[in-house]
């Protein structure tokens, strides 16, 4: 079959990934894989990784062996490109393998994917902001060649794949990268749910959907998706999937401290929209801007944060601006899948 690069994080899923990694390149060697594997050991060397074997013009697929951050790290450097990402599922929520058909539990089904699965043009967000400081041992996000050029001074690009969030979401998913990390799958969620909601501070935004009128509102939380779920197995967009022509947006305004603790139920299972005032609509482009206490819409970030996430990592500072591009990365999935 050809060399099958594996770019593999050793730390995904509290290690388990790297210390099962030799039993699953042995078990990858058995179904004629010629396994060649790219260990990681910071945050971002696997984008750096998969764009040298792009560069090298290697034969795909390029398989992405940890969570959601590896396979946006690997996605990220071969986005645009005809080499197709491979997906073996070793974190703590796996959503992308989840859209993409892949099993998170049987790791028998993956390697099937990858010896017999459909390559699909698969859609992304281009999410353009200011960065974030360091947080943790999570670096701010700098400028990176794969991921183009800021149209604006001191932004930062970032591809999303899987989801994109802003919000009470972000704020969670921030504290994500200090807190909570022996927490695994939708209990990590749960539990910063429960554990930031209550100290979030409110505040309003100025939102542009498309070519509508921007508006300042109070402000909750809004997701933009290519699939489904997010959050390990939330179904936070339910019916959209990457091959969309359009992007879509869920938008949560102002919600009580009860009705977001009450949101985590019903978002489980998709049954959110509708409540609350929660809605779903189509939208290319999301603008958001920050407000500050005088009712001024700001062009630069303010003291109180608002988090804009990169496939679950919040990183971006608002302004912030999303766009959909459809058939922006080839990914190797399931024959079947519900949404083809």
């Amino acid at each position: 079959m050809g060399a099958l690069h594996c770019i593999v994080n050793p730390a995904s899923r509290d290690h388990t990934c790297g210390k099962r990694w030799p039993s699953i390149s042995a078990k990858l060697g058995s179904k004629g894989f010629d396994v060649v594997t790219h260990m990681t050991n910071s945050v971002g060397h696997a984008s750096e990784i998969a764009w040298e074997l792009r560069q090298q013009n290697v034969e795909g697929p390029i398989v992405a062996v940890g969570g959601d951050g590896t396979v946006h790290e690997v996605a990220s450097a071969l986005r645009g490109s005809d080499i197709p990402l491979g997906i073996l599922p070793f974190g703590s929520g796996n959503d992308y393998a989840i859209t993409q058909g892949i099993s998170r539990k049987d790791v028998d089904q993956a390697i099937d994917v990858l010896a017999n699965g459909v390559d699909r043009r698969c859609a992304a967000w281009r999410l353009e902001g200011f960065p974030a400081s360091a947080t943790g041992d999570y670096p701010a996000p700098k400028a990176n060649q794969w991921d183009g050029e800021a149209t604006q001074d001191g932004k930062v690009v970032r591809w999303v794949f899987l989801e994109s969030d802003s919000g009470i979401t972000s704020a969670m998913s921030r504290a994500k990268l200090s807190r909570a990390k022996w927490i695994k799958g939708n209990k990590k969620y749960t539990y910063l749910g429960i554990t930031t909601i209550p100290f979030w501070k409110r505040r309003k935004v100025w939102l542009k959907l498309d070519d509508s009128e921007g508006e300042i509102i109070d402000f909750t939380m809004f997701a933009a998706t290519t699939g489904e779920t997010f959050g390990g197995g939330y179904k936070v967009c339910p019916g959209v999937s990457p091959v969309d022509n359009d992007g879509m947006i869920m938008y949560a305004p102002r919600l009580s401290r009860i009705a977001m603790l009450s949101l985590m139920g019903p978002m489980k299972k998709g049954k959110h929209v509708g409540k609350w005032g929660i809605t779903m609509q189509k939208a290319n482009r999301i603008e958001i801007k920050p407000v500050d206490s005088k009712g001024k819409v700001s062009d630069v970030p303010l003291p109180l944060s608002t988090w804009v996430q990169a496939d679950g990592e919040p990183i971006i500072l608002s302004p912030a601006t999303l766009e959909w591009h459809t058939e922006q990365l080839l990914v190797r999935g399931a024959k079947d899948v519900h949404w083809a």
